[in-house]
């Protein structure tokens, strides 16, 4: 049977986020806002 896997590590263990990458998702968060109505939800972005 072959072997389908290397023996290097493809990913890196020290993958850390950019600190625009951490700002981003907090600031979309923040704006992000779910309304529901009914049996509908809408999700609106105040920027």
């Amino acid at each position: 049977m072959a072997k389908l896997y290397s023996k290097q590590k493809l990913a890196s263990k020290n993958m850390l986020p950019k600190k625009e990458t951490i700002a981003f998702i907090l600031n979309y968060s923040k704006a992000l806002s779910i309304k529901k109505m009914g049996s509908m939800s809408f999700e609106i972005i105040a920027n």
